[in-house]
């Protein structure tokens, strides 16, 4: 059953519904989502459509959510981030006929996904820190249970091993506080890494006022490479160097394909642009 927004909010257009988990105990939310927003409002507001948003402290509540959502109408589909392994949420969704469509979904017949390369991204990353010439790269990832995490770290390791070099990892939780406690740690090693690789643009920061604490100079002793672009990264000091994916174009994308299951179209898998590293000043060749 597709809802017919026209009819269930009185001639409204349609609205799609996004709950969100924040990223730390803090209840902070991650910039990502900021430019995935402005993206999908765009893209919405263009075709007289809106989001609703929702921030959720745990997976129960989003379902809860998505109940109340469903049976008060008051959204005609939902996106459903940061998947897990036995997700509930599809399922719940397709019980209350309520379209979801899945940002970093595995693809699959009868699923409306949007597929971005985890895979390919991280293997960017690691290609772009042994060209520089480092042969010890660290990794502080994002939550180990969500599955963008997990591909990630397979690439990560296959990466590193197939360049002859040695991955370290340790398991942040996209917060400032985990983005230094990890950033200690690797470095404390007796072996420390020559640069390190974070899952969001949150660690990193906390990542570069660590070093700087410790006495470790960045790039000179430590390459800093940030994951996704943000204006904070931008104007650090030093700016930091980004695995960079077109976020705001991503929530378009979203958004058409949000739009596309509103309408009872045939669902399908959309793949977001390509991935690329863009160079600043937190990275450098690793010193002799």
């Amino acid at each position: 059953m597709t809802l017919n927004p026209a009819r269930n909010r009185g001639g409204q257009g349609v609205r799609v519904g996004l709950a969100l988990l924040p990223a730390d105990d803090d209840g902070a939310l991650e910039p990502f989502y900021a430019d995935l927003l402005a993206g999908m409002e765009e893209e919405l507001d263009a075709r007289g459509a809106s989001v609703f948003v929702h921030v959720v402290p745990d997976l129960d509540a989003e379902l809860v959510a998505y109940r109340r959502w469903a049976q008060d109408r008051l959204v005609d589909a939902v996106v459903i981030s940061d998947l897990v392994d036995g997700d509930p949420r599809e399922e719940a969704c397709r019980e209350l006929a309520l379209p979801a469509v899945l940002l970093g979904g595995e693809p699959g017949e009868g699923r409306w996904v949007v597929d971005y390369d985890n895979d390919g991204a991280m293997r960017t990353a690691v290609r772009f820190l042994v060209d520089l010439g480092h042969r010890r790269i660290g990794w502080v990832s994002g939550p180990q249970r969500y599955r963008h995490t997990r591909l990630r770290g397979v690439a990560f390791h296959e990466a590193v091993a197939e360049a002859g070099a040695v991955g370290v990892a340790r398991e942040g939780d996209y917060g400032d506080a985990s983005g230094a406690a990890r950033t200690a740690e690797l470095l404390a090693l007796p072996e420390p890494p020559t640069a390190i690789v974070y899952d969001n643009d949150l660690m990193p920061l906390a990542g570069l006022r660590e070093a700087t604490r410790l006495g470790v100079r960045v790039p000179e002793d430590l390459s800093i490479l940030a994951w996704d672009d943000s204006a904070n990264v931008r104007i650090s000091h030093p700016p930091l160097s980004v695995v960079s994916r077109d976020v705001h174009e991503l929530g378009a994308l979203t958004a058409e394909v949000l739009l596309r299951a509103v309408e009872g179209r045939s669902p399908g898998t959309t793949r977001t642009p390509g991935i690329r590293v863009v160079p600043r000043g937190s990275t450098a060749p690793r010193r002799r």
